[in-house]
């Protein structure tokens, strides 16, 4: 980049730079943008296809949630980055609703480049493209239906939708059940926590009509020892997150053993600091053990023979949900135990044996903690299940919290779009324009529902439009073609997932509008370093200088 003072060539930036500007730096990364948006485009509605994602090591991720796909993709392109972020902004606010907010972007940039190819500057489309997302929230509001927690119907409604379409719509009665279910049961005054106190395990090698809800932490761990109890009622639980084992010291020392005696004495010893540890667990009345470090063995015989229920290397996420559903504090010093410090279950019990065996707590004092058991075939399947259930109890709570929905199927966005068109010719001038771009891009969302779903993309949006002039939640019912009512069909999703999305969408749009310059920064050379003190020139760990200190 280069100015003009007196004649001469002023040089502001490095010519050797990479440097894009004005219509060449706004087409990239609009088109970065858009190439994003197309990698997800095809995995939206009921009928999207899905995505294999292999890492450098070769596992595999087969999934079609659009914030899992971008997650797991290496992307490089700065734009591509901000549409990423988009997706998980909408994920963690909204918890669905990932792919719509991405594709949407991708519409609305791809609208822009068009209004800008034509002549518009970008500056009447920034402002046209916030009207229009002024007036899409008033529009939305006028669709909205309240829904309160006791409308459980409702609830398994709204959970099946975020299901249906993640190839496992032939259990979304039972897994919406289990999502509604485990939303109510640790909902509070106002506020619902599901990541504390919903506890996720998946179990490989069932059913998924085997997955279940359980009232109380479910761990994948088992006793230390088959003379252990295997089942403990009114448990008083401990949470260590110390290794009960001899630590070891802070400098290598050796023990010279010159007989038998010596050697008798030393495991003695040993023995004794083991039992030490267990009688401060044992006198604080503690029957149960949960240590997230090491337990050694011969911890482990004094622990039976206490007939304590213990298991080891608990993973910090479960010790927290531990604690929080029994009250237990989670302890570092064994030695300093006590009563207090124990939490407290009606049961914890043991169900099967060996490595197939797992933890069960239950009846615990803070009812607000239940696990969900995800069963499956094999751990990808597993694994999806997850990921659908996390998204189903997600928009549960947002419904719960929020009490509003509105209907699915494509009716928001054409009942949004002929709304905008209406306002755009009120507005006038180049904005109009712009209003009128976005109302295009909205109508994306129902296009690429019917595009995915095999159908004629031009005769569904005409007839979803012609259907709203007497239907205001007319939608497409993408397994038959039709267009039907979509709250009839109980087809619903969270006002909050559509509202956040647009939002979303537009802001990122407008960032990316904003940008006619594209400069890479210059990297940072490291300091002149004194060739004495380079790292190559030390005899081991000796620099310069320092032999030289007594």
């Amino acid at each position: 980049m280069a100015g003009q003072y007196g004649g001469q060539p002023i040089v502001i930036v490095n010519p050797s730079k990479e440097h894009t500007k004005g219509r060449d730096a706004l087409s990239m990364n609009i088109n970065a943008a858009k190439a994003v948006s197309n990698i997800v485009k095809t995995t939206l509605g009921p009928k999207g296809m899905d995505k294999m994602l292999v890492n450098v090591i070769g596992d595999i991720v087969l999934t079609n949630d659009g914030a899992t796909i971008l997650k797991e993709m290496d992307i490089e392109h700065p734009t591509a980055k901000m549409i990423v972020e988009v997706a998980r902004t909408q994920e963690k606010i909204a918890g669905d609703g990932t792919t719509t907010a991405v594709v949407l972007t991708g519409a609305l940039l791809e609208n822009a480049q068009e209004l800008i190819e034509i002549g518009v500057h970008p500056t009447m489309i920034i402002k046209g493209y916030r009207l229009a997302t002024e007036k899409v929230m008033e529009l939305l509001d006028d669709l909205v239906v309240p829904v309160t927690a006791d409308n459980k119907d409702m609830l398994n409604k709204i959970a099946k939708t975020s299901i249906t379409g993640k190839a496992i719509e032939a259990y979304g009665e039972l897994l919406s059940s289990i999502c509604v279910d485990a939303v109510l049961a640790i909902r509070g005054n106002g506020t619902i926590n599901i990541d504390d106190n919903i506890l996720i395990t998946q179990d490989a090698g069932s059913r998924i009509e085997d997955t279940e809800l359980v009232d109380g932490v479910v761990l994948k761990k088992w006793r230390l020892h088959p003379n252990m109890p295997k089942r403990i009622e009114n448990a008083k639980i401990a949470l260590v997150d110390t290794p009960i084992e001899l630590g070891k010291t802070d400098n290598k020392s050796k023990i010279q053993i010159q007989s038998a005696d010596q050697m008798s004495a030393f495991v003695e010893q040993e023995e004794n600091s083991f039992k030490v540890m267990v009688d401060a667990i044992v006198q604080s009345g503690a029957n149960v053990v949960f240590c997230s470090k090491g337990i050694d063995d011969h911890a482990v015989h004094y622990l039976q023979k206490n007939n304590i229920y213990a298991t080891r290397r608990v993973k910090d996420g479960e010790m927290k949900n531990i604690s929080r559903a029994t009250g237990a504090r989670i302890i570092r010093n064994v030695h300093e135990i006590e009563a207090n410090d124990l939490g407290s279950a009606g049961l914890v019990e043991q169900e099967g044996e060996s490595e197939l065996g797992k933890t069960y707590i239950k009846e615990c004092t803070n009812a607000k903690s239940v696990s969900i058991i995800v069963r499956g075939g094999t751990e990808h399947v597993t694994e999806n299940v997850e990921r659908s259930l996390d998204d189903a109890l997600h928009v549960v709570k947002n419904v719960i919290e929020d009490g509003t929905i509105v209907p699915g199927g494509g009716a928001p966005e054409i009942e949004v779009a002929l709304g905008l068109r209406a306002y755009a010719a009120s507005v006038g001038g180049r904005e109009q324009m712009a209003i009128s771009a976005f109302a295009d891009a909205i109508e994306s969302i129902p296009r690429t529902l019917a595009e995915n779903s095999g159908h004629d993309t031009i005769n569904t949006i005409l007839n979803l439009r012609a259907a709203h002039a007497d239907m205001k939640n007319a939608g497409l019912n993408v397994f038959t073609g039709e267009i039907e009512d979509m709250l009839e069909n109980g087809i619903v999703d969270p006002l909050r997932v559509k509202t956040q999305a647009i939002k979303s969408a537009s802001e990122a749009s407008i960032m990316v509008i904003r940008v006619d310059d594209v400069l890479k920064a210059q990297g940072q050379s490291m300091a002149d370093v004194d060739p004495a003190h380079n790292i190559h020139n030390y005899d081991g760990m000796s620099a310069p200088m320092l032999n030289s200190r007594r």
